[in-house]
């Protein structure tokens, strides 16, 4: 039997790790219309560009580019870009209204997963990242890599 915290991950805002210190997270569920569901679960969409609006104490996620469906008519017009509804508790909605008016944080998409049969989306409160803070990261990570080459040198 399954675990009720299992889930199978879609796709992963990797810029987003990057770019911003995640503070938070919680998980919401995402509107979708039917072919786009099927795009999902056939892997077609992308996160990288996308972020979180709020209008009118409502969550909408913007530029999460989810491909047309090939088995879709060609003339069929579709919204690749289309702004779709993110669904959370009211109290969670109200505290992240609150904090985004603050300076500096954000709402942030970080994954799109498969949680039993929904299709659910992550959502973080974020704080960017410093251009300096990013390099130290870059270099870090260049570091670790030397290091773990010497070590396979040695041993």
């Amino acid at each position: 039997m399954l675990d009720k915290n299992t889930y199978k991950l879609i796709t992963k805002n990797k810029k987003a790790y990057f770019d911003y210190e995640i503070l938070d997270s919680w998980e919401a569920w995402i509107e979708l219309k039917w072919y786009e569901v099927k795009s999902v679960r056939n892997w077609y969409i992308n996160l990288k560009w996308s972020y979180i609006v709020a209008i009118w104490e409502e969550l909408f996620l913007k530029w999460a580019n989810i491909s047309a469906w090939k088995a879709l008519p060609k003339n069929s017009s579709i919204e690749t870009d289309r702004i779709r509804k993110l669904f959370l508790k009211k109290k969670t909605i109200i505290y992240l209204l609150w904090k985004i008016k603050e300076k500096w944080f954000s709402i942030i998409p970080l994954e799109v997963y498969f949680k039993w049969n929904l299709i659910k989306i992550k959502v973080a409160l974020a704080k960017g990242k410093k251009a300096y803070q990013k390099k130290q990261v870059l270099k870090e990570r260049a570091m670790d890599k030397q290091a773990k080459i010497m070590m396979k040198k040695y041993i």
